[in-house]
């Protein structure tokens, strides 16, 4: 028999998804914060994120199947077994965050943020002027599965597309233009719409500081879906504050959570949400996840190419 060690959260549906696998299988469902050594001895696959500090026992590791796309604590050295594969769970969270992204956008260029607190107070007041998506100029910064899915419904409502990823081949159609990081400043400068959809590496740290901010083109709105120590907080607050500018719509922070003392909170054209825009609030996004672990644990048993093997240097997926 083959342990697998599931702890990732589940549905009835999705056990018996992964039982209809192989009847080889000895699948044991423990929930992450509840994995003691002993439970992960003899594991050969493990779905879900497991504490990385668990890991050294798994001697017997063949797979480490992730339940987020972000891999951060995982590929360091000296963390999986040797011979041990990680993959993650890229392309199972495009669909519900790009469609946040496009709500929490259009959430601020219309203005629905204001009128809501209207609502609430029972004015009925006009606020003025607004701005549209079409004919605007979208910057994506980190343009994996997520990038590329807000990009494609952002494109459809007539933005033009440019795009910043580690490897500038391949090109989509929509898209106008792809860059590397080091473009990011005079990307900054042309851009509408920016959307930081980055992970939690030391390349990403601070990317958007002060300087950063400083070469946004004046009445920029800004998103971020990736991890909050991808921007610089406070230099944030300050070109909300000081109008460089129109608005952000932030899923995470840095730090996380947000304190309830911080300044962002205060100010009035963000639009804060808890880390929200993914997760399994969308069943669809739980079922991708469950499918991609399936499927992997399938290559395994049948010694073939799994998807979404993790660049252990780079911490994305390969060949992205």
């Amino acid at each position: 028999m083959i342990k697998v060690l599931v702890v990732m959260q589940i549905l009835e549906e999705h056990k018996e998804l992964l039982r209809g696998i192989d009847s080889d299988l000895d699948i044991s469902f423990i929930p992450a914060a509840q994995v003691k050594p002993q439970d992960v001895e003899d594991v050969e696959i493990i779905v879900g994120n497991v504490n990385p500090a668990l890991l050294s026992n798994c001697k017997n590791l063949k797979l480490l199947q992730l339940n987020s796309a972000g891999t951060d604590g995982y590929t360091a050295a000296g963390v999986l077994p040797e011979g041990a594969v990680l993959t993650n769970a890229t392309g199972a969270y495009g669909l519900a965050i790009s469609e946040h992204m496009l709500g929490a956008l259009l959430c601020l260029m219309k203005k629905l943020d204001l009128y809501r607190l209207n609502q609430e107070e029972h004015v009925w007041r006009d606020e003025g002027p607004v701005t549209s998506i079409y004919g605007s100029k979208t910057l994506i910064v980190g343009f994996g599965d997520i990038g590329n899915e807000f990009g494609t419904r952002m494109n459809a409502l007539g933005s033009e597309i440019t795009a910043i990823r580690k490897n500038v081949a391949n090109k989509p159609d929509y898209v106008d233009s792809i860059h590397t990081v080091d473009d990011l400043h005079d990307c900054l400068s042309k851009a509408d719409i920016i959307a930081a959809c980055l992970p939690g590496t030391a390349e990403t740290n601070k990317l958007f500081d002060r300087e950063a901010f400083n070469r946004v083109k004046p009445g920029a709105y800004f998103i971020n879906i990736g991890r909050g120590t991808a921007v610089d907080t406070d230099a944030l607050c300050d070109a909300l504050e000081s109008g460089i500018l129109a608005g952000a719509a932030v899923d995470v922070t840095d730090p996380e959570p947000l304190p309830k003392d911080h300044r962002l909170w205060s100010i009035p054209n963000v639009l804060i949400t808890p880390h929200a825009s993914g997760g399994y609030h969308l069943k669809e996004t739980h079922d991708r996840i469950i499918g991609i672990a399936a499927r992997n644990i399938n290559h395994l048993l049948h010694n073939e190419p799994f998807e979404n093997i993790v660049d252990m240097k780079t911490g994305y997926r390969k060949n992205n």
